[in-house]
């Protein structure tokens, strides 16, 4: 599964019941990624986390992202 659909998973999932080991485990994992992509681009955590409440949705994130990838390169 990618990170973009662990992420989504546990967004529009039923918040009154708790996520599995399995499914904290794997966001853990999608969080990590996502953070070490906007370090390598030079996007903080805490500037992805602004992004995100100012209504950015996770995957306009990720396409932020990458589209930072080609001017660093």
């Amino acid at each position: 599964m990618t990170i973009e659909r662990h992420l989504a998973a546990a967004m529009s999932r039923d918040q009154a019941e708790p996520l599995t080991l399995e499914q904290k485990e794997a966001l853990q994992r999608a969080v990590a990624k996502v953070v070490r992509l906007g370090a390598q681009v030079g996007v903080s955590a805490d500037q992805m986390i602004q992004l995100l409440e100012s209504g950015l949705t996770v995957g306009e994130l990720l396409e932020y992202l990458a589209a930072r990838t080609g001017e660093v390169a």
